[in-house]
């Protein structure tokens, strides 16, 4: 490691919000103010397909949420590979995109999914409308956190590897499938099960979903488990729960544990594991005749095609990347959007200023209830998060015990379980309070545990035998080796934790429970009030009093961290 002194830096590393911050600002505020019009204007009644809750409709209803995971997985996984290599190697785009990542991903996804889903319905036939938003809301809760991986990937690709690849003279597809893919590789797989986790998350909110007289519902598992909830069928929720876990412990062993042993191979390290991580399901392909001729008669000549006709496409050049100052044609139409923002900008202020003094001052009040809450959350899963992630991700016989546990426990969705939750903590002394920061807890933790195990799993273990030659103890080995090897992990699932805990605040301080509605004060709470009666003003104003705030924490604080990560914590 470059620096074990966590907080000496060589430059200035603050940077105040500047015009690419305000554009996309902008240009998030007149998307919600778009969506929240086109929300006025829909049918005022929809009606649903009910949901059978006998036995035999669980596969069927299984697999068409598998279908809509896999479907929203594949489009995050594009999406992070693109976004986040144009981020890292593009500086110019690096001002816009950064910018524009951090708000996404604290865009509250439950306080915008009335947007989406009520737009989309004025535009399209009803059930086109629903699966297209049902897709997009499991997409925003599987991609972000791959987006920040991937660039964070990038970002710490040691300075040899990259001098290596442009003396020869690598082009650029070649580096992204030898250099980039690779040394990302441990960060994606981890993070994509962390997605998954999260579209289990917010899978029943996704397919079952009522505004006032508007029922927005997909037949699919989470469906069926709120179906079987509201009903108060026990014997149904239960076998429910119970397919829900047999689908991630299958994942688990055929899909998961397979990649992480596969993925061994691109350890950055001089001497192999003492207990590298293995699969039951990967050994029995590896060794599978069949799968060996399909190798060696398909993927590898349609790999090797593959691989010649993209590397025509690309001219040999290093890896960083520059764009071509904009001609006439770019100038005129970055006019023409600044022009539209401007416009947009103009109607969406119009509908704020229907939002009275006394409203403002709510939303102050509750943004600062609720960052006291995420703050709290953060700490907790901080806490646990840290010790046991380093365990699991340098100890692969804890982590073959305890990766199937870990999934499940991350993928059961908390807005099922939260009414038993609430069911004790609403006696205790914190009540609501308490039981809204252990909801947070309960959808964030998994960002960081997951982040924490990939960067522990990272560690070369030459640099483990190093520390213990040198006979470092326990502390030591803590502060000078895992700390710093772990940091940019941290930081990663710390930013997605944080845009977690503000998006699980709409559920946590806002509900219904046993006839009767409990809330605290919080902009979550605002937020799902104003969704619930539909006063559109108030939820996007509230909406976009998050975003800022999210923002700004993110520009302040962890965009801080991160470049510290990026220019001391790199592994070379």
């Amino acid at each position: 490691m470059r620096d074990t002194r966590l907080f000496r830096v060589n430059q200035p590393l603050y940077r105040s919000l500047g015009w690419a911050d305000v554009l996309v600002l902008v240009g998030i505020a007149v998307l919600l103010y778009v969506g929240v019009r086109l929300a006025v204007d829909s049918p005022m009644v929809l009606s649903a397909p009910t949901i059978d809750l006998g036995l035999h409709w669980l596969p069927l209803y299984a697999g068409l949420s598998l279908a809509r995971m896999f479907a929203a997985y594949i489009l995050s996984l594009i999406f992070s590979l693109v976004y986040g290599r144009l981020a890292a190697y593009n500086r110019q785009a690096e001002m816009v995109l950064l910018p524009l990542l951090d708000v996404l991903q604290s865009v509250p996804i439950l306080s915008f999914l009335p947007a989406v889903v009520l737009s989309l319905s004025a535009l399209l036939p009803q059930r086109l409308a629903v699966e297209l938003s049902s897709v997009v809301l499991i997409f925003t809760s599987q991609v972000w956190n791959l987006t920040f991986a991937w660039y964070q990937s990038l970002v710490t690709i040691p300075k040899e590897l990259r001098e290596v690849s442009t003396c020869f003279g690598i082009n650029g597809w070649l580096q992204f499938s030898r250099l980039e893919l690779p040394f990302g590789a441990i960060s994606l797989i981890w993070n994509s099960m962390m997605s998954w986790a999260g579209g289990w998350f917010f899978l029943m909110a996704a397919e079952m979903f009522t505004v006032g007289q508007r029922n927005f519902r997909l037949p699919g598992l989470g469906a069926y488990l709120q179906e079987a909830a509201s009903r108060g069928n026990l014997w149904a929720l239960g076998w429910g729960i119970v397919t829900l876990l047999l689908l991630i412990v299958a994942l688990d062993q055929l899909v998961w544990r397979p990649l992480l042993a596969w993925s061994d191979r691109f350890n950055l390290q001089m001497v192999s594991r003492d207990n590298p991580p293995s699969s039951w399901f990967y050994d029995v392909l590896r060794n599978a005749q069949l799968v060996a001729w399909f190798h060696q008669r398909v993927l590898r000549p349609v790999s090797a095609a593959v691989d010649g006709y993209l590397s025509r496409r690309f001219q040999a050049r290093g890896l960083s990347a520059t764009s071509p100052t904009p001609g006439y044609v770019g100038r005129i139409l970055g006019g023409l959007v600044i022009a539209i923002l401007a416009y947009g900008a103009l109607r969406a202020g119009q509908m704020l200023s229907e939002v009275s003094l006394t409203q403002w001052g709510n939303i102050a009040l509750g943004v600062g209830a609720t960052l006291l809450r995420v703050l709290g959350a953060l700490a907790v899963a901080l806490a646990w998060t840290l010790p046991l992630g380093v365990a699991m991700g340098t100890n692969p016989r804890l982590a073959r015990w305890l990766q199937p546990l870990v999934q499940v426990a991350a993928s059961v969705p908390a807005t099922a379980l939260f009414p038993a939750v609430l069911l004790v903590l609403l006696r205790l002394p914190g009540g609501l309070n308490l039981a809204a920061v252990v909801l947070m807890l309960m959808g964030t933790q998994w960002y960081l545990l997951f982040n924490v195990i990939a960067g522990a799993s990272a560690i070369p273990q030459d640099l483990k035998y190093t520390a213990t030659l040198l006979q470092m103890d326990f502390w030591r080995r803590w502060r000078v080796l895992v700390l710093p090897a772990i940091f940019p992990y941290v930081i990663t699932g710390a930013i997605t934790a944080s845009g977690g805990a503000w998006n699980a605040s709409i559920v946590a301080e806002h509900v219904e429970f046993a006839g009767e509605t409990h809330n605290v004060i919080g902009i979550g709470a605002l937020i799902a009030r104003a969704t619930a009666v539909g006063d559109y003003p108030l939820l996007l104003a509230a909406t976009l009093a998050m975003i800022v705030t999210v923002v700004l924490i993110n520009r302040l604080v962890w965009r801080r961290l991160f470049r510290i990560a990026e220019q001391h914590y790199r592994m070379e």
